[in-house]
């Protein structure tokens, strides 16, 4: 479909409209390729018209000519319980004088699921009305899975929230830089933000943003504290929640996991960037030992398009605190307790709770719950209290708050005392920032890649000591086990005349193992770097940079993240039917399978009888 027209009639609007449809499931998106090209082509936008409701929902809007070329827009409608109807507006202000086209549309995911003769196991929920079996993870989260709202039925109005009535149990941090913001419809920026919640899925239902305009500079946070939890024990509580990251200058988003006030706790997930425009779920596994809160931290970026959205917070299998179980008594004003603190900002009880662990296991440090050896430093936390993985490297390091996560230097660590003197004219690598350059520093990054400032910290071999042919390593703790799909992600600056070389490698009991690297000028920016590591056990990532023939240039590293790490479970649910069992019941996606990688661990998947 296309209009092609010259016309000096002022407000025209050329509408197309699609059949009403009854209702759509909560995974639908809608997806078509335009085509917007002409010097005064104008502006159109996509309207949801829903039966009862007088004001449409913008769902997508082009301003002016994008180029002569066909353009492919993706569109999140989600769950629409009642009758509705979209609505293309093509809107001429005076002149027009260009082509605008559609093609190719396509609706996804859009029916509810079907009905099923059996519900069986005890991560499955069957629909009272629609006999649809669904997961049990969808139970209770705001959205209508089901189709006839059994999954919403009978849950605790404390342990959810749309934002449609305030904040319900949640409360803003006082000790944050501003306040969430509850809003209805778009945010007042363009190009950034929602256009809709998630709830309702139109411009009439509310949530939560974060603002990036002025008066708010970078890295400004805001946080949302939740309701106080009783300790998980055997359970495991899970927090589910929406979010919404559009725009050039999105920033971050984390949640942490804390039992103690005045503190962050412990990161449980973060996202950084600009995912696009629609919502996104998330599921978090939440385990503690003692009471606990979450805290939902927004960061400002470093504009004013950066808005970031939330919506439909919600928990299954949490049990709200009532202070009574409680050594410290009753929480004041919703604060967790108070505890003091050691010289190095830590609360590491000296010596280790009473405990039946072998030498060849670990002993947790708040329960003394023993775990095999093998289970300390792999990326997953098996201890309540995380102390397993608390000595060893950290998945994402960016090295803000002059913090090197784990990573240590062997060789300088093995020069004594009488020769520290001569340390500081080794080649070695040190944190560094742009503001500390000196002018003969050239080739030296001027700002950082996490925050792409001066102010900003980063790793960096300084080639002002030692001679040609010289290496610095600096190495992780001992990885005891990864997964299948393991890979370190980290970003590179090589800048300078005489630069030398950068190599990762794998160290392991006495083979050590080249697996990338890079030699000379890469250009004044950072690089990104993707190294794939896979399934290894007891080993070290070594990063080696190599001394080049001058002083001209220092090889930089930063934000340095080991991506899908923790090595595969068992589950105790049995394979889906998107999910391939592999010989040692480990369960994989079937788009795993032959894939040149051994997901299974004993290669399974890769067999040729598949």
């Amino acid at each position: 479909m296309f209009i092609l027209k010259t016309s000096n009639s002022i407000s025209q609007i050329a509408r197309l409209r699609s059949p009403k449809f009854r209702q759509a499931g909560s995974n639908c998106t809608l997806s078509f390729w335009y085509y917007s090209y002409g010097e005064s082509v104008g502006a159109a936008e996509l309207q949801l018209l829903v039966d009862g409701l007088q004001q449409p929902t913008v769902l997508w809007r082009t301003y002016y000519s994008e180029g002569n070329r066909w353009l492919r827009a993706a569109i999140q409608l989600g769950r629409l319980p009642r009758a509705f109807q979209l609505s293309l507006d093509k809107i001429s202000l005076g002149i027009y004088e260009g082509v605008s086209a559609i093609d190719d549309i396509r609706f996804e995911n859009c029916a509810l699921p079907p009905p099923a003769m059996t519900c069986e196991g005890p991560n499955r929920f069957w629909c009272r009305d629609t006999k649809a079996c669904i997961d049990r993870l969808l139970v209770c989260d705001l959205v209508d899975d089901c189709g006839d709202g059994s999954d919403e039925d009978a849950c605790d109005p404390d342990l959810h929230c749309d934002f449609e009535n305030g904040l319900c149990s949640w409360e803003q941090d006082v000790q944050d830089d501003f306040d969430w913001i509850r809003i209805r419809g778009p945010t007042p920026t363009v190009n950034t933000g929602p256009l809709k919640d998630h709830t309702t899925g139109t411009a009439r239902g509310h949530y939560l943003y974060l603002e990036s305009s002025e008066p708010r500079q970078f890295r400004d946070k805001a946080a949302l504290l939740s309701p106080l939890f009783s300790p998980s024990h055997n359970g495991t509580c899970v927090f589910r929640f929406h979010y919404h990251m559009f725009g050039k200058e999105v920033y971050k988003l984390s949640v942490f996991q804390r039992a103690v006030s005045n503190t962050k706790g412990w990161l449980l997930w973060y996202k950084f960037g600009n995912q696009e425009n629609r919502w996104i779920r998330q599921t978090l596994f939440i385990r503690s030992s003692k009471p606990f809160q979450i805290l939902v931290e927004g960061t400002v970026g470093d504009g004013f398009t950066g808005d970031i959205g939330l919506d439909d917070v919600s928990f299954l299998g949490c049990t709200l605190y009532n202070g009574a179980q409680h050594p410290f008594g009753s929480f004041f004003k919703g604060n967790l307790p108070t505890i003091s603190t050691t010289t190095s900002g830590t609360s590491v009880p000296a010596t280790l709770p009473v405990n039946d662990c072998t030498e060849e296991e670990f002993v947790c440090r708040a329960s003394g719950h023993c775990i095999q050896m093998i289970q300390k430093c792999d990326f997953r936390p098996d201890c309540s209290d995380k102390s397993d993985e608390s000595a060893c490297v950290m998945e994402v390091c960016d090295f803000e708050d002059k913090d090197l996560c784990g990573w240590h230097q062997p060789a300088l660590e093995q020069v004594s005392g009488n020769y520290s003197k001569h340390i500081k004219k080794t080649f070695k690598w040190q944190l560094g920032r742009g503001a500390n350059l000196y002018p003969e520093q050239e080739g030296s990054p001027l700002t950082d890649h996490t925050t792409c400032t001066e102010e900003g910290w980063y790793l960096f071999a300084d080639s002002s000591n030692g001679e040609f042919g010289h290496t610095a390593d600096i190495a992780t703790p001992l990885i005891s086990l990864t997964g299948p799909r393991c890979k370190i992600i980290f970003w590179n600056h090589m800048n300078g005349s005489t630069i030398g070389s950068l190599e990762v490698l794998c160290k392991s009991s006495n083979k050590t193992s080249k697996l990338w690297t890079q030699s000379g000028s890469q250009g004044p920016q950072w690089n990104r770097a993707e190294v794939f590591l896979g399934i290894r056990s007891n080993f070290e990532v070594i990063f080696r940079a190599k001394h080049g023939v001058s002083y001209m240039g220092d090889v930089a590293v930063d934000d340095i993240t080991f991506e899908d790490c923790s090595p595969l479970l068992i589950s105790d649910k049995p394979c889906t039917s998107e999910e391939f069992m592999c010989a040692n019941e480990y369960c994989i996606p079937k788009n795993n399978l032959c894939d040149f990688v051994n997901d299974c661990e004993d290669n399974s998947d890769e067999s040729p009888s598949i």
